[in-house]
């Protein structure tokens, strides 16, 4: 499994559907779930971006899949930066 950090931003509409239905956040959690993925930390923050989650999926495709089907609803838009375990990085500089 492959770990990820999902930044995200809402939008007018995305705020609209949070105040109306503040479980709408656990609702979306449960989404990502059933498209393979865990959510595995989450932040709501102040600034730039308005929601920090740390996922853990399968692989690449898994993350797009997620990704562009939260996107398409037009409520909110999502950065995916790939995390990489810094011991795992230092092994990676190791082995070249």
């Amino acid at each position: 499994m492959a770990t990820f950090v999902l930044l995200s931003s809402l939008g007018p509409d995305g705020f609209a559907r949070l105040t109306e239905n503040p479980d709408r956040m656990l609702e979306v959690n449960a989404e990502i779930e059933s498209m393979g993925a865990k959510v595995l930390h989450q932040w709501a923050v102040l600034g730039q971006y308005d929601f920090i989650n740390v996922l853990e999926a399968p692989d690449t495709e898994t993350m797009v899949q997620i990704t562009t089907t939260l996107a398409a609803r037009g409520t909110m838009k999502t950065t995916t930066l790939s995390a990489v375990p810094v011991e795992d990085y230092v092994a990676a500089l190791r082995r070249s």
